[in-house]
């Protein structure tokens, strides 16, 4: 039972009561009571309980507010904060709760940084070792292999070169996972070329990526074009993987005061879905620049993911 129908019930029976004993005591107004004195009290008592409850209502109003922020408050999407209004303890209360907020926001912005800050360096790490471990050890035994089949009789000759596909396209998926890991060309060329380069790779796997990339983008620092970069991936995967589309707009143009991508397909949509670990990263990637990420169904159907940065200056 909520906290308004307790008070409410507990101040109708303290009436009721207060009524019954004026109504059979000896210090009702006759006796025995007058119908039309019960109807007085009846009617007294029906307006202080419809009073009571109107201020009651009114008093724990805010209350009722904070109760409802409180199931809903998601710490991915900040600012959510109630006015302090009420009287002076709910507006203590109220005042607590968002300042308590203030620091989880804080805390968990932090330890984001850091989280993904280790995954990126771990990733780095491991593309690293596929790329020069793993990716030299294939790339000699192709080199062994073509030496033996160059001596091998015809028909061992043959399953020879079997092995040696397979062995390349293994080569190739894991130079692939390796750019996937680590985006050397967005080091190298940039966020146009590095989106340049998602969207084709992606092309290969029987999606068609529509690209429309706005080359006067300014410079928005390493670390905001690797979330931008992130995003895209991350949306790309979803729309290839999990809503079976066909056909994506991969865009990026300037807007008011920052820079907007948007990644629209034509698949199943969300469904009202859970949102899985993909997308909270890319909203915690989003807090990192202090960027707003939106998600919802695009235009034609599908799915569309909005990310808008804003543009920050001493960016590096």
């Amino acid at each position: 039972m909520s906290l308004f129908w307790r008070i409410f019930l507990l101040n109708t029976a303290v009436l009721i009561a207060a009524t019954v004993l004026l109504m059979l005591g000896p210090a009702t107004v006759s006796t025995p009571v007058l119908p039309t004195e019960a109807l007085i009290l009846a009617a007294g008592v029906a307006a202080m309980l419809v009073t009571n409850a109107v201020l009651l209502r009114i008093g724990l109003a805010p209350l009722a507010r904070l109760t409802g922020s409180m199931s809903i408050v998601d710490l991915l999407r900040p600012g959510q904060r109630l006015a302090a209004t009420g009287h002076a303890h709910i507006a203590d209360l109220i005042r607590a709760f968002n300042t308590m907020l203030d620091r989880l926001e804080a805390e968990r912005a932090a330890s984001a940084v850091r989280a993904l800050s280790a995954q990126e360096a771990e990733r780095q790490r491991i593309a690293q070792e596929l790329h020069d471990e793993i990716g030299q050890t294939l790339t000699a035994v192709l080199l062994e292999l073509k030496r033996v089949a160059d001596r091998a009789p015809q028909p061992l000759r043959e399953q020879l070169h079997q092995v040696q596909e397979t062995t390349r396209n293994s080569l190739d998926e894991i130079r692939r996972i390796a750019r996937r890991l680590r985006p050397g060309v967005l080091e190298e060329l940039g966020l146009i070329s590095a989106l340049k380069a998602l969207a084709t790779e992606f092309s290969t796997t029987g999606l068609t990526v529509h690209r429309s990339l706005d080359n006067d983008v300014p410079d928005l620092g390493t670390e905001t074009e690797l979330v931008l970069y992130r995003v895209a991936q991350e949306s790309l995967t979803n729309a290839a993987r999990h809503a079976y589309a066909r056909h994506v707009h991969l865009t990026l143009r300037g807007c008011q005061n920052g820079v907007e991508l948007c990644i629209g397909d034509d698949g199943r949509g969300l469904r009202r879905a859970p949102e899985g670990a993909g997308i909270r990263g890319m909203r915690e990637r989003a807090l990192l620049v202090g960027a707003d990420l939106t998600l919802g169904q695009g235009p034609a159907g599908g799915t569309e993911v909005r990310l808008r940065v804003p543009i920050r200056t001493g960016s590096s």
